[in-house]
């Protein structure tokens, strides 16, 4: 199990249009991926689940991922966050 703490940078943050990429991103990948913030853990692969925690722009989440490719898909998902989501 791996996890990284992430900020969101973008400026309309998970919404809609980004939280979907979020989640296809999050699919790619084999392993069970969790995104949490404040005290709310939700499956990172379950867009209602991440439209549900409101991240907005700079706030930290946490990413946690296990199973056999957890480290490419935090880098994977960590790279998608840092460029911003293409916006």
């Amino acid at each position: 199990m791996t996890s990284r703490y992430l900020v969101i940078t973008n400026n309309s943050g998970l919404h809609a249009r980004p939280a979907t990429f979020f989640i296809q991103e999050a699919n790619k990948y084999r392993s069970t991926i969790w995104v949490e913030k404040d005290d709310r853990k939700v499956n990172a692969k379950s867009l209602l689940g991440v439209l549900s925690l409101g991240i907005a722009k700079g706030m930290t989440i946490k990413l946690t991922a296990d199973g056999q490719d957890e480290n490419e898909a935090l880098e994977g998902i960590s790279q998608l966050i840092d460029k911003g989501f293409a916006e």
